[in-house]
């Protein structure tokens, strides 16, 4: 795996497979006024960050704070409004559709829902082989069925299953489905939309497990959207925390497990449901519902939930700014000592230990 990949705003680095700069996505919102549009919803605003090459980001945040959005954005699924992003040093972002069909093999995604994502009139065989119909078409069909038949192995999954539909299948074992589409391209970047949320608690970690497997096979570089924090500690080698639109905090994965420098993170951490019965902890409850994104508040759009605001919080908004090494936070009390994970989450120490090994 690759070293530590600069994530501060404008930061270059040569062996990024993603860097996205100064990215906004807004939409359109309401009726119209003399032909012009009468507001817009700032889904995501000014967002960088980088991904390094065999990479896990993940990417944490309440519902409604922008993750799927950047994620769709990254990979050129919507027109952003703003900013740049480079896919392995090339600029795709204002790329027509003609011009992005031939980079689509190398940037590939995992929907959340693995119902609705199959189409139910498909066979096994032609969902997966359809990235094979369009960018291989010179592939005779028993070369198609062969490969085919070796996704399906890749993902645990019998090639005797390539004739059959998606509606014979559970739910994990369509999940499987979807990553076998997502990689018979043998891409480089994968974003992974909370793909195991809609998911058993029995079966998440085994997909889980696959997509780390595969992603030490392959070494694809993976965006993990997730609201699982224990997941998200358990796979990522960096974690960056969004809040009404923004990245508040990124670092690597101990850092901010161990000290987190945004009261948001910390109050995330809090919100993690336990089973332990042994472990107490002092629940961090956050005033009001999250902002409507059309009206955020002055200055950090957090303050009005925060338990730790001040007055100088509503005079501007704070940058992502340096807190530690490869430690960046959007906070200007950087004189808070925030509580860690482990004082609300009983697995995130193994989880840790796990996501410590491969660093080593």
């Amino acid at each position: 795996m690759s070293g530590p990949v600069a994530n501060g705003p404008g930061a270059q680095n040569s062996d990024a497979i993603l860097d996205v700069s100064g990215l906004s996505q807004w939409f359109a919102v309401g009726g119209r006024f003399l032909g012009r549009r009468l507001q817009y919803v700032p889904a995501v605003d000014d967002v960088s960050f980088q991904l390094g090459r065999s990479e896990v980001l993940g990417l944490v945040g309440e519902s409604g704070s922008g993750k799927s959005t950047l994620g769709r954005a990254a990979l050129r699924l919507s027109w952003p409004t703003a900013g740049r992003i480079l896919l392995e040093g090339q600029d795709i972002t204002h790329l027509d559709r003609k011009r992005l069909r031939p980079l689509r093999p190398r940037m590939q995604m995992i929907f959340q829902d693995p119902f609705s994502s199959l189409n139910p009139r498909m066979t096994v065989g032609q969902i997966i082989g359809a990235p094979l119909a369009i960018h291989q078409r010179n592939l005779s069909r028993r070369e198609r069925d062969e490969k085919v038949a070796t996704a399906l192995k890749a993902v645990g999954l019998s090639e005797r299953n390539a004739s059959r539909f998606p509606h014979e299948f559970s739910g994990g074992q369509r999940q499987r489905i979807g990553i076998a589409r997502a990689i018979m391209m043998e891409p480089s970047l994968l974003v992974a939309d909370e793909p195991v949320s809609a998911l058993d608690v029995s079966v998440q970690a085994q997909i889980v497990n696959l997509l780390m497997e595969i992603r030490r096979k392959l070494g694809l570089s993976i965006l993990f959207i997730s609201h699982d924090l224990a997941v998200v500690g358990h796979v990522s080698d960096r974690v960056a925390v969004m809040y009404l639109g923004r990245i508040v905090e990124i670092a690597k994965t101990r850092s901010l497990f161990e000290r987190p420098r945004h009261p948001y993170t910390e109050a995330l951490f809090s919100a993690v449901p336990n089973a332990d019965p042994t472990l107490r902890r002092e629940r961090i409850i956050l005033k009001g519902d999250l902002p409507s994104p059309l009206s955020p508040p002055k200055g950090c759009a957090f303050r009005t939930r925060c338990p730790y605001a001040v007055e100088a919080c509503a005079s501007s908004v704070p940058p992502l700014h340096s807190v530690g090494p490869d430690h960046l936070a959007a906070c200007i009390r950087d004189d808070l000592a925030l509580r860690p994970a482990s004082q609300h989450m009983a697995p995130i120490s193994s989880a840790l230990d796990k996501g410590a090994s491969r660093d080593q």
